[in-house]
């Protein structure tokens, strides 16, 4: 199966809307939990999930109960988000090589602080076109963000594969873009800052003053 089969799972809206919920959640889910979200019974939901960890698109694993010793029931299921990225272009495009070969030639160059000022310009016009509110424009851009603990934190880096190559270079550039997007929207870029987790964005953002009073 290729990139674009695998993504033509999705055409289903069933399987799509499981599809979102499990990789919007952080961590693992069961099947009931999918159904009830998705609005399907479990038995559906356990189909087209299974079907979608087959198209590499989920992960799945098996939950020990709680309980232990006799009675305690078998493992459950459980389903995650697939680490592994799928793309489709059409003809074939292949930008990440191109974005791969910049990286490189900005660490080369020493130009970091140039590239952060570029990407908080381009964050800036990317802001005043969304016209926020902030996590509306987030979600646009595929950062998948969510709120805890008293900050806006964002579950998926859309520069993953070259975060792992360039991680000071990209986080930094990263920043920066979330930055500009906050000066865009008119809000404070103070609220951005560097706050990273394993398989999140390197990013999150304080509460914004209206939210507070709210």
């Amino acid at each position: 199966m290729d990139d674009l089969e695998r993504v033509g799972q999705l055409q289903d809206p069933v399987r799509r809307r499981l599809y979102e919920f499990v990789a919007a959640q952080r961590g693992e889910v069961g099947r009931g939990e999918a159904a009830e979200a998705a609005g399907v019974s479990r038995t559906l939901a356990a189909h087209h999930l299974d079907r979608l960890v087959e198209a590499g698109l989920l992960e799945s694993a098996f939950r020990l109960p709680d309980k232990k010793g006799p009675g305690s029931g078998r493992p459950a299921k459980v389903y995650r988000r697939a680490a592994q990225e799928r793309s489709v272009s059409l003809p074939p495009r292949d930008y990440a090589t191109l974005a791969g070969v910049l990286a490189e030639t900005v660490d080369l160059l020493g130009g970091e602080e140039q590239a952060e000022k570029a990407a908080r310009a381009v964050g800036a016009r990317i802001g005043r076109r969304g016209g926020g509110p902030l996590e509306q424009v987030l979600l646009e851009r595929g950062y998948q963000p969510y709120q805890e603990g008293g900050r806006l934190r964002m579950r998926n880096c859309p520069f993953h594969v070259l975060a792992e190559d360039q991680p000071l270079l990209v986080c930094g550039v990263n920043l920066a873009l979330c930055q500009g997007l906050l000066e865009g929207i008119g809000d404070d870029p103070g609220r951005a800052a560097l706050d990273p987790r394993p398989g999140e964005c390197c990013v999150s953002f304080t509460q914004d003053s209206k939210t507070n009073e709210d």
